[in-house]
């Protein structure tokens, strides 16, 4: 194979040279080739080798239908699995033929890459002559219009003419149309259900390194679209024949591409093997540019074959003629073909070059994704779309049309639907094709027909996979029927192609075997992705720290500050231990524990869920989820509590407050905190709809602290000098309302540790301020922080489970040792029709109970196996069950375990075992309660509470925002330069949530108080003065108004409701809000946002999730304009995780 450079055409940029090499070989390298181009005008025969065979490869197209060209980049940044014709030829490129699979890269992907959501009404695939005529029309009618196309430019075929006046000019139009977005180097992946499309924009790998530094390599493109036009085109199809896979056989119209559109002249002796007329203008190009062409074309005269080329000989043209095999030289690459003609003589022609064309198959690869139907079409020689259940129409080759005239006519008639007459759009000149082009002969394998089949083991149907004629007969002869049988049999068209050039081959190979029509066969599934995405690109903005939300509490930066080792727990990030100098964990959680049973401790409890829940039906609707009663608790006290589902199995327990007679404030385990309000409103909404109950999230309304220990409460006295704090005056399981270090708060008398304990409960912009506070008190009597790991240990050592931990799904309140939890007065709760069944009185159900290891520096594994016998008997092993917790106690000087134990209750003081590294190691069961087993502590020391600790006099603390330390960042990004985009917060709003039904007496008494109506459908706002009212719901309000009303506007709201069904909740301190600003708000915002901010006009709000985070979106300004205004209403929680995504989003769009 002798390709070169020619001394002039093409479109590339000759002035500009590149320094690119290929398998060590510096290639002739100029801006606008492809790495293929550059190869083969440098003479590049091979380009790697196959996956199954290892038999050389070149290269075949010039488009990413590329079976065989499969290569690895190693600069500018390590890929593989790159086909050679769509990558791209930068400065710097170094890449190399692999054997195999090719390698990842051994370091981080440094590049960006992010995603984008897209809305519009027309989204035109294919930027050719059919896909550029839709789009005209469709933007003239003024609908939104996306037109994407996979090629650095715009033109598809006409590409390979010397006009392109006519694409420049359309692509001209569409760019002065505002309501045209128009992409290339995109390639839509994925077609999916209501014309959802997945894209991929490659925005940066065709420029240098040192230019791309900080942009964005690729970004996915979510495209939701109410009517899609396919104008995808249409691959050339292969001929199967002996040695059709070696280097220097290519498809005829890719030979055209590369002399055109590259000037690379890929052959020098050249056989173009046709079976219809399309090819000849291949052929003549050739000619014209200097190479000698044999056409070879297995029609007869009388078959309308097209007059030669004038520079054609009549001997140049073979008719009835077919090739039938290859011969290769030393290197593998092509030097002959052997021609065989009408009367059976075989006759070999030297070549170079073999340029086949067997006719085109549509690209129907999206319309099949969509569910559209395909129908074997004789004409055309391949499927053809056949009607959609979707809004999607095809047009042009991809439709199975062939001259530029009825594509251009095609794609126009998208226009119809827009209601538009008259296109006036000129067919682009140069059209040589006659108006009636004669169809393929119907050409897919060529073979000796007294062959055997099993012989064809180099007749290639998939070059890539290496499945021959002979793998398709073998997968027929063993019974295979079905295409997709047979794929999965031989693996053809499961390489990175997806049988784009094969598929059509395979079915007609298996047809022709089979004695049936290739349309009775169908075709396999086109499955996403249509090309490979890289897993950068799905990735995203979502990769290391924005993985997935971190959820920090309001004291986190205290923890920061206090040496906190953090863990995951969900989404929060939690202090784990606070290491002191030169201690490792253990010593940290013993000297942590130390402190908590001997002293005073706190930790963060903030995490955990808190559920509001207020209506008339509140004592009977906790009473039915709960198994205990809360309707008799009284206003004041506290209820500890579990849930069970219908099959009475424990999903989640907590404590209740009781706030007033028809309010109530629900703690849940700060994992299941969404799934217990889902659970809620799921009970509300489905099965007790009648109930007039309302719940509302407020776990970041309240920072929570922990005090824990026998001095705690002489500290609580020093923080609280107005609250009575004796057992008597302030009981176990009661809450007051009173003032902890100069901050309005709740405090609670619980204990998960077994000690004299209370949480303290301050606003969640409060927390600052209370840590600083205790601490300064605290610290000069020993106050000790303490995190998650102590806290998990002293729980245990009182036996207290935690649910999903110490459960497993299929344990009861009973098996945990509470049957004192579930009520025998109730009428009926969830789970108690389960708790009657037999099978929970079955003595060998799995019990809660401890372990005691015979080896006291022994520390089981969670979820070690326990059986009965020091001997492992032959498998399967009987077990009795499993550990669920496991830790070293410092108040026992051992380690001890939790674990569910079939009758454990009745094995108490006998000896089990548990399997450790395959050896049973004996363990005494025990009760589960290991510390202090008679409760005597939890009042505190009975010798009473020791030294009072001496008040501060500390000044009220001003609260402090979610986002005070980014407010140096947003200023400096929200530079009154920088029009396209402001980012600013507006810290510490008043937000009050109403829940009122319309034409109710509560509603109307709400109004009267804010001065307003209510919105009256969800998404509208309304004012009343500097305040807004935001409609979440049919029955539910946001009041959002300046800083420092919460309390005032809460209690005129509260006031005004009265006894009137209905809630109001203060819930200011639950979230903080960002007001994006600028002309492109809504273009940087759509990065995050599923939602189409098109229809968010000023003075509307809607819920969504951006960047992963929950939020209110509240539109105060003209969209797209320098004073549009989009105000997010973030979770405190979740804030810091949306700034940093901002931070990173925002610079492109300023």
């Amino acid at each position: 194979m002798t390709s070169s450079r020619l001394a002039s055409g093409g479109r590339i940029n000759r002035r500009r040279p590149l320094s690119v090499t290929f398998d060590g070989q510096v290639l002739d390298a100029f801006d606008g080739d492809t790495l293929a181009s550059a190869m083969l005008a440098s003479g590049v025969q091979i380009a790697g080798h196959s996956v199954m065979l290892g038999r050389p490869r070149g290269i075949s197209s010039a488009g990413p239908e590329e079976a065989t060209a499969v290569i690895q980049v190693e600069k500018p940044f390590p890929e593989p699995m790159l086909t050679a014709t769509t990558v791209e030829a930068v400065d710097g490129l170094d890449a190399r033929g692999i054997f195999g699979q090719g390698r990842l890269a051994a370091d981080g992907d440094p590049h960006a890459y992010d995603a984008i959501h897209h809305h519009c009404e027309v989204t035109i695939v294919g930027a050719g002559p059919a896909g550029l005529a839709a789009a005209l029309t469709a933007g003239k009618s003024g609908e939104r219009v996306l037109l994407i196309d996979e090629r650095p430019k715009a033109g598809g075929a006409l590409l390979t003419r010397t006009e392109m006046a006519w694409a420049d000019s359309i692509v001209g139009e569409l760019a002065g149309m505002r309501n045209v977005v128009h992409l290339q180097r995109t390639t839509v992946t994925g077609y999916y259900d209501d014309n959802f499309l997945i894209a991929v924009e490659r925005r940066t790998g065709h420029l240098s390194a040192e230019s791309t530094d900080g942009a964005v390599r690729e970004r996915i493109w979510r495209i939701r679209s109410g009517r899609v036009v396919l104008a995808t085109g249409a691959h050339e199809r292969p001929i199967v024949f002996a040695g059709n896979d070696v280097p220097g056989v290519m498809l005829a119209e890719s030979v055209r591409v590369y002399l055109q559109r590259y000037g690379v002249l890929a052959g020098e002796q050249v056989v173009v093997f046709t079976a219809h007329d399309d090819a000849y203008r291949v052929a003549g190009e050739l000619m014209a540019a200097g190479a000698a062409v044999v056409v070879v074309d297995p029609r007869m005269p009388e078959d309308h074959v097209a007059d030669p080329d004038p520079e054609l000989t009549t001997g140049a043209v073979l008719v009835g003629s077919v090739v039938v095999g290859t011969e290769t030289g030393d290197d593998g690459g092509l030097t002959a073909v052997l021609v065989r003609d009408a009367a059976g003589e075989i006759r070999t022609v030297p070549a170079d070059l073999l340029a086949v064309s067997g006719g085109w198959n549509p690209a129907v690869h999206l319309y099949s994704q969509a569910g559209g139907k395909l129908v074997f079409d004789p004409i055309v020689g391949s499927f053809v779309p056949d009607g959609a259940r979707q809004r999607v129409t095809v047009v042009g080759s991809a439709s199975g049309l062939r001259t530029t005239g009825d594509c251009v006519a095609d794609g126009a008639a998208v226009g119809a639907d827009t209601g538009l007459t008259g296109n006036n759009i000129i067919v682009p000149p140069g059209d040589d094709l006659p108006a009636e082009v004669t169809p393929p002969a119907a050409v897919y394998l060529v073979a000796d027909p007294d062959a055997d089949p099993h012989t064809l083991t180099t007749h290639f149907v998939d070059v890539q996979r290496d499945v021959t004629v002979a793998d398709l007969v073998r997968a027929t002869g063993a019974g295979l029927a079905s295409v997709e049988h047979v794929k999965r049999y031989t693996t053809a068209g499961t390489a990175h192609d997806q049988g784009k050039t094969s598929g059509v081959l395979a079915t007609a190979v298996i047809a022709h075997v089979l004695g049936v029509e290739p349309g009775e066969l169908g075709t396999t599934t086109f499955r996403p992705p249509y090309t490979p995405i890289s897993f950068a690109a799905l990735a995203g903005r979502e990769r290391g720290d924005l993985y997935d939300p971190v959820r920090t509490t309001g004291a986190h930066p205290w923890h920061v500050a206090h040496g906190a080792e953090f863990e995951n727990v969900g989404q929060w990030k939690r202090p784990w231990f606070y290491p002191a100098p030169g201690e490792d964990m253990h010593a940290a959680v013993a000297r942590e524990c130390a402190a908590a049973r001997t002293g005073v401790a706190f930790m963060d409890g903030s995490t955990l869920g808190k559920i509001d829940v207020q209506g008339p039906d509140a004592p009977a609707f906790l009473d039915m989820l709960y198994t205990n009663l809360m309707s008799t608790l009284k206003v004041g006290m506290i209820r500890y509590g579990v849930m069970c589902g219908p099959d009475g199995m424990a999903i989640d327990d907590g404590t209740v407050f009781r706030l007033s007679t028809e309010r109530y404030l629900v703690t849940t385990t700060t994992g299941n905190a969404a799934k217990i309000l889902d659970w809620m409103e799921e009970w509300l909404q489905t099965e007790w709809p009648e109930m007039r109950v309302w719940c509302c999230s407020v776990t970041e309304q309240w920072a929570t602290m922990a005090l824990v220990g026998p001095r705690s409460r002489s500290l609580l006295a020093a923080l609280a000098p107005d609250l009575a704090v004796s057992n008597q005056d302030f009981p176990f399981m009661a809450w007051r309302d009173t003032v902890v270090a100069a901050l309005p708060a709740r405090v609670a008398r619980i204990s998960f540790s077994g000690e004299l304990a209370y949480e303290i409960n301050v606003a969640w912009h409060d927390a600052a301020a209370l840590w600083d506070a205790v601490w300064s008190v605290g610290e000069p009597v020993g106050l000790t922080p303490y995190g998650t790991e102590a806290m998990h240990v002293l729980r245990a050592e009182k036996g207290y489970p935690i649910i999903g931990q110490d459960t497993d799904g299929t344990i009861t309140p009973q098996d945990l040792g509470m049957s004192w939890v579930v009520s025998k007065k109730k009428a009926d709760y969830i789970g108690k029709r389960s708790h009657a069944r037999p099978d929970n009185d079955r003595p060998d159900r799995k019990h809660l109970i401890a372990l005691l290891p015979r080896d006291e520096r022994l520390l089981l594994p969670e979820g070690a196996q326990i059986v009965a016998t020091p001997t492992l008997p032959p498998p399967p092993v009987p077990m009795l069950g499993h550990v669920t917790s496991s830790y070293p106690s410092a108040a026992l000087d051992r380690t001890f375990a939790l674990a569910l134990l079939k009758g454990g209750r009745d094995r108490i003081g006998e000896t089990v075992y548990v399997v450790v590294d395959d050896v049973p190691q004996p363990v005494v069961v025990t009760g589960p309660v290991v510390v202090d087993p008679d409760g005597q502590r939890r009042d505190g020391d009975p010798a009473g509470d020791g030294d009072p600790i001496p008040a501060l006099t500390l000044a009220a603390a001003l609260p402090v925002s979610p986002l005070r330390t980014y407010c140096d960042e947003f200023a400096a990004l929200s530079h009154p330069a920088h029009a396209g985009v402001r980012i600013a917060e507006s810290p510490l709003m008043s937000m009050v949530l109403v829940r009122a039904r319309h034409g109710t007496a509560g509603a109307a008494a709400v109004e009267s108080a804010l001065g307003t109506t209510l919105p009256a459908t969800t998404g509208e706002v309304t004012y009343a003065h500097s305040d807004a009212v935001l409609a979440l719901g049919p029955d539910e309000f946001l009041v959002l108004a300046g800083p420092g009303h919460a309390a005032e506007l809460e209690l005129r709201l509260r006031t005004a409701l009265g006894d009137e069904p209905g809630a109001v909740t203060d819930v200011s301190a639950s979230r903080t809000m960002l007001r994006i600003s600028g002309r492109n708000a809504r273009r940087m915002l759509a990065h995050g946002v599923a939602l189409d901010l098109d229809r968010l006009p000023e003075s509307t709000c809607a819920q969504s999730v951006l960047a992963q985070c929950a939020v209110v979106l509240f539109s105060d300004g003209p969209a797209w304009t320098d004073d549009d205004l989009i105000k997010v209403l973030v979770r405190s929680s979740f804030a810091a995780h949306l700034a940093q995504w901002l931070l990173l989003t925002a610079p492109e769009y300023v």
